[in-house]
């Protein structure tokens, strides 16, 4: 389907199904490549121009420019679906649907070079900043490194972290593919397809129209007029987490769902159980697992939720609360698949067992810095305690 002939739902509590069906009818395909894409460490060609013909990565983007301006229940129930197909898949659909969304919150002038030029442009990026600035006349000079960009290889344009002058100096730039370069830098055990390697630029010029202060980012407070755009209304910080945690849910669904087709048959090493299916152990083992991902699916549902009414935007207990969830989904749906992984036995770390793959994605994504449990626990336990502000942007 053409994207400018997408619609969304009105109603935020529920996803756009026709939508999210479009991503699940995907996964056989993706499935199909991902060893491939882990072997040329980016996914396939044919999986990116499927998600890109679907109208995945513009999901966020508004109708104005052919996107759908989908809710972001919407958006994480895709991410998951396509990571239920192929870890990689999911992040890099999770990178360049955020991406593209968070472009359309820019100046004017920024979003007509990024979409009125090409419709269907990709923007990929990292928020951290890996850069000098320089002020010169009508913008800046910039410079600067930027490993972790995943999606880098397809992206037209990218939304880069960079220093600013003044009190609150980070800022995110969106910058032309042309004005950067790609060093292979990302040879990881898992999440291989992501192509996560580092963007070079050097001596750019950034006009001013083309930047935007991560504060006002967080505070909801962008450089957009366009206020029907969903994303004018939510938090940075906020709902980056939740993006970096949806394809999570999907590879914990994957692994059960391998885990469900193939365990039981399987007899119990030194057991009398002839197959698993008999053995109270896998039943409780399986449970658990199946257990935490409900949870987990559940938060992200929630956060979804308060992200789409615009509650979170300028209530800095709930964007606490938020960041405090994401790593908690991100714990659960780890501890699930290693609970998977003990049901299935030492072969899932067989290379050629899909379930090895799985297992090294999940690891992998887990330990993003949006993710870690502990400091999403301590930001809201400080507000919750002491209502002081975190150390952290939220």
């Amino acid at each position: 389907m053409a994207e400018s002939a997408m619609t969304a739902p009105t109603d935020p509590s529920s996803p756009d199904g026709e939508i999210v069906t479009r991503a699940t009818e995907l996964v056989t395909l993706i499935r199909e490549h991902a060893a491939q894409g882990d072997e040329s460490r980016r996914v396939v060609p044919e999986v990116v121009r499927a998600l890109e013909d679907a109208g995945l990565f513009h999901l966020l983007v508004p109708q104005r420019w052919g996107g759908a301006n989908a809710t972001i229940r919407t958006a994480v129930d895709v991410v998951s679906e396509v990571a239920r197909g192929d870890g990689s898949a999911g992040w890099i659909t999770s990178l360049l649907m955020t991406g593209a969304g968070y472009a359309a919150t820019f100046s004017e002038q920024a979003q007509q070079e990024v979409f009125g030029a090409n419709p269907r442009a990709k923007v990929g990026g990292v928020f951290t900043p890996g850069s000098t600035s320089e002020r010169v006349d009508g913008g800046y000079l910039v410079s600067g490194r930027w490993p972790y960009s995943s999606a880098s290889f397809v992206a037209d344009w990218a939304i880069l972290g960079l220093l600013l002058e003044g009190d609150d100096p980070l800022g995110a730039a969106l910058i032309p593919a042309e004005a950067f370069t790609i060093e292979p830098s990302w040879f990881m055990t898992g999440m291989k397809g992501t192509g996560s390697d580092t963007i070079v630029v050097e001596d750019h010029f950034l006009p001013d129209h083309r930047v935007q202060r991560f504060k006002d980012m967080a505070e909801a407070n962008f450089l957009s007029s366009d206020k029907e755009h969903r994303l004018t209304s939510v938090s940075l910080p906020g709902a980056a987490a939740l993006f970096l945690a949806a394809p999570q849910l999907g590879i914990g669904k994957h692994a059960l769902e391998v885990t469900r087709a193939k365990l039981p048959g399987k007899p119990v090493a030194h057991t009398a159980y002839q197959q698993a299916r008999l053995s109270p152990t896998h039943h409780t083992l399986v449970a658990k697992a199946a257990t935490n991902l409900h949870l987990a699916e559940l938060a992200l549902h929630r956060i979804s939720l308060d992200l789409d009414q615009a509650c979170a935007a300028r209530d800095l207990l709930t964007r606490g609360r938020i960041r405090n969830d994401t790593g908690a989904v991100a714990e659960l749906v780890s501890k699930a698949v290693d609970l998977l992984l003990t049901a299935n036995g030492a072969g899932s770390f067989a290379e050629a067992n899909v379930l090895s793959r799985i297992w090294q994605d999940s690891s992998i994504a887990a330990r993003h810095g949006y993710l870690t449990p502990e400091i999403g626990r301590e930001a809201y336990g400080r507000l919750l305690l002491s209502h002081e502000e975190p150390t952290l942007s939220l």
